[in-house]
C-alpha cells in the first residue's frame, strides 16, 4: 500500500527527508527478532491505513539498514521518529498502546485548520473571497493559527480594513517560515494607520508655504506610502530627513525602513535609499 513502505538506508533521503516536505513521514525502526516491534508495527500500519495518506509510514529494518538508526541515535527498538518539512518533528520508543500512538500521530499530522490554510494558499490571487472564507474557517477551528491569521491580515490590510487586521497582526510571532510576510504586513498596517487625512493636493499646497518643510514632507511621505507610491514616498521622506536631524534619526527614517520591508530589503530602490540615508546619518 502506498501509505506503508519498507525502505532502505539508501532510500532514506528521498523517501523520508524529501518526502516529508510534502507530507509527514513516520519511520518505524524495527527488526524481525524484536517482540515489542511485532506489537507496535501492526498498530502503526492500522493507523496509516485509517488516516489514508495524512502521513506515510516508512519501515526500516535496523539489522539490514543500521546507518540511519545510528545517525539518529536509536538505542533500542521499537523506535519511532516523525519527520516534517525535512526535519525531525517528534519521537518515541517502546510499544505504546494504540491511544498513545494515535495521539502521537495526531500531533504531527496536519489539522483541519492546517488543511484549510494550505488550500487557501494554493488558490489563485484573484479568488479572494474563497481564500478569505478558508482563512476564516481555519481560525474558527484554531483561533491561534499563525498562517490563517497572517493570510487574513494580508487580505484585510490590502483592503484598508485596519481595525480588524490590527489584532491579527499583533498576534503574529516574528520569525519562522513566515518572517518576511509578517514584516511586510506589519509595515503596511503601520503605514496605513499613519496616513494623514489631508489630500495630496492640500499637502503640496501647504508645502509651498511651509518653513521648515520637514514636517509637511513627512506627512506627504506617509500619504504617498499609503497609496503604494513607494518611490515618491521615499523621495519625500528622504527630503524630510535632509531638512531635520531629528526626522533623519526618527520618524522619517522609521517610515523609510517600513517601506524597505514592503518593497523588499535588497531591491535596487531600497538599496539606493538605504545608502542615501546612511550617508546622511553617518
Amino acid at each position: 500500500m502506498e501509505w506503508i513502505e519498507d525502505i532502505t538506508d539508501d532510500e532514506f533521503q528521498s523517501k523520508v527527508i524529501e518526502r516529508s516536505r510534502d507530507v509527514p513521514v513516520v519511520v518505524d525502526f524495527w527488526a524481525e527478532w524484536c517482540g515489542p516491534c511485532r506489537v507496535l508495527g501492526p498498530t502503526l500500519e492500522k493507523l496509516a491505513r485509517e488516516y489514508e495518506g495524512k502521513f506515510i509510514l516508512a519501515k526500516l529494518d535496523v539489522d539490514r539498514n543500521p546507518r540511519h538508526a545510528q545517525a539518529f541515535g536509536v538505542r533500542g527498538i521499537p523506535a519511532v521518529i516523525a519527520f516534517r518539512a525535512g526535519q525531525m518533528a517528534a519521537e518515541f520508543s517502546g510499544a505504546l498502546p494504540e491511544t498513545s500512538v494515535r495521539q502521537f500521530i495526531d500531533s504531527i499530522c496536519p489539522s483541519e485548520a492546517d488543511e484549510l490554510f494550505e488550500s487557501a494558499e494554493t488558490l489563485p490571487a484573484d479568488r479572494v473571497a474563497e481564500r478569505e472564507a478558508a482563512y476564516r474557517k481555519a481560525l474558527e477551528l484554531d483561533p491561534t493559527h499563525q498562517g490563517a491569521q497572517l493570510g487574513l491580515a494580508e487580505l484585510l490590510v490590502g483592503r484598508g480594513e485596519t481595525a480588524e487586521a490590527e489584532p491579527l497582526v499583533a498576534n503574529l510571532v516574528p520569525g519562522g517560515p513566515f518572517a518576511e510576510r509578517i514584516d511586510k504586513v506589519a509595515s503596511k498596517l503601520k503605514i496605513q494607520e499613519s496616513a494623514p487625512s489631508e489630500s495630496e493636493k492640500e499637502l503640496r499646497k501647504k508645502l509651498e508655504a511651509s518653513e521648515p518643510r520637514g514636517p509637511v514632507l513627512l506627512e506627504l511621505g506617509k500619504l504617498l506610502a499609503s497609496k503604494k507610491r513607494y518611490p515618491d514616498a521615499l523621495a519625500a521622506l528622504f527630503e524630510a530627513a535632509q531638512s531635520s536631524p531629528d526626522l533623519a534619526r526618527g520618524e522619517a527614517k522609521e517610515l523609510m525602513v517600513e517601506i524597505f520591508h514592503i518593497i523588499g530589503a535588497r531591491t535596487p530602490l531600497a538599496d539606493e535609499y538605504r545608502s542615501k540615508l546612511a550617508r546622511l546619518l553617518y
